[in-house]
């Protein structure tokens, strides 16, 4: 995929029903600063997200609220509030980062499994992909 075909700045962002802030976000894709910070930051093994949530009711995409963070645990994402998972920090392993109030803050996590015998980090698993079938039947 290329920017323009992920970005959707080419057809008419009211058909995605985005909000205005994340149709910015959209169309901030196209602009030759952003992709120059995209080059940057990939050096680093980094890339640009556009954080979000979804209406649990709707579907519907939102901005990322303030206090939400997306946490990925078991191959499921949910939004949860920073206050529920603040006390949580060995468990899980940071992934997204936004710029607020003039510092970085954790944006996204993941959810680290616990295996003492091989002190590895990996994400957590639900029970029935543990043996890696339902991982190679997503491919």
């Amino acid at each position: 995929m290329t920017v323009a075909t992920v970005s959707r700045t080419n057809t008419s962002p009211s058909r995605y029903g985005l909000p205005p802030t994340l149709r910015t976000a959209q169309a901030a894709m196209q602009l030759p600063e952003v992709q120059d910070m995209l080059r940057k930051l990939s050096a680093f093994q980094l890339g640009i997200f556009m954080p979000h949530q979804h209406d649990d009711a709707t579907g519907e995409f939102l901005p990322l609220a303030a206090d939400v963070m997306q946490v990925e645990s078991g191959l499921a994402v949910s939004f949860q509030r920073l206050d529920d998972t603040a006390n949580q920090t060995a468990s899980f392993l940071p992934v997204g980062w936004l710029w607020r109030a003039g510092a970085p803050t954790v944006a996204a996590t993941c959810e680290m499994a616990e295996d003492d015998a091989e002190q590895a980090v990996k994400h957590k698993m639900p029970e029935a992909a543990s043996d890696g079938k339902k991982f190679k039947e997503m491919q």
